[in-house]
């Protein structure tokens, strides 16, 4: 299974997002591809971010004409996020899901010798840019999101559930986001609902020093005996945006073939 969501092996599914506009942020590739990919599916117009427009421009032209809409930039870029939004309301005139999906992991090794200036950028990126795509959602006069009874995805990480060796500060920004989203349900709640999916490993370009050349060894820990794949994790954030999930929120969804109650990590 390769990184990129495959649109002709995609299941005939309905039309729970049929007429919403969906946000997806560092969708160029990987899960948030994935996810875009399942929502498109399922009815919805999907506006995608990720950095580089060369990727993007990629990403969008997997779409069917008209349904798909990239815009490149930085996401912790204050400038990047309004241009985003405006752009939404502009030529959509609402918002109706927010998958926040971009996160960085720039360093590996022990939290000891961890580099400080890259734990600011991480946390500026994970969790400070995920709260600030929440914020300006909200509060942006033309997109109606609590009108439209906004519904809030982010991606965390089993990192941020048990110590994680070598991306350990990686993992508390994730156990940050995870606690973003329970705090944001409780403030946003019950216009907005507010959940989060936190994945194990999931055969990605991100992740691929994780598994690359012992997947095998790797998948071994893990009840499911395989390693995740966009797909999965887009599943699950189709349900948490959908109408299925109308009494759900502040929750975090595990997904991880099992591996953390088996006893392992990320």
């Amino acid at each position: 299974m390769t990184e990129q969501a495959s649109t002709d092996t995609q299941p005939r599914l309905g039309a729970r997002f049929a007429g919403q506009v969906a946000l997806i942020t560092g969708a160029s590739r990987g899960i948030g591809l994935g996810i875009a990919h399942r929502l498109q599916a399922e009815g919805a117009t999907v506006v995608l971010t990720a950095r580089k427009p060369e990727a993007l421009a990629e990403a969008v032209a997997q779409f069917p004409e008209g349904t798909a809409l990239g815009i490149a930039g930085k996401s912790d870029n204050p400038d990047h996020r309004a241009e985003v939004y405006d752009a939404i309301a502009e030529k959509f005139g609402r918002l109706d899901v927010l998958v926040t999906n971009v996160g960085i992991n720039p360093v590996y090794g022990p939290l000891i010798d961890l580099d400080l200036d890259a734990a600011r950028k991480i946390l500026d990126v994970n969790v400070i840019g995920t709260l600030a795509w929440v914020q300006e959602a909200v509060h942006h006069e033309k997109l109606g999101f609590r009108e439209n009874k906004g519904r809030i995805v982010s991606i965390s990480s089993v990192a941020g559930q048990v110590p994680s060796p070598g991306i350990s500060f990686y993992g508390i920004s994730k156990a940050a986001v995870s606690h973003l989203t329970k705090s944001l349900a409780v403030e946003l709640g019950p216009d907005i609902r507010v959940n989060a999916v936190a994945p194990a490993v999931v055969k990605t370009n991100f992740a691929t020093a994780l598994y690359e050349g012992k997947e095998e060894e790797v998948a071994s820990a893990y009840p499911a005996r395989r390693l995740g794949t966009p797909e999965d994790i887009a599943g699950a954030v189709a349900y948490f945006a959908s109408s299925d999930a109308d009494w759900i929120t502040a929750q975090v969804l595990t997904a991880d073939g099992g591996v953390i109650t088996a006893g392992g990590n990320a």
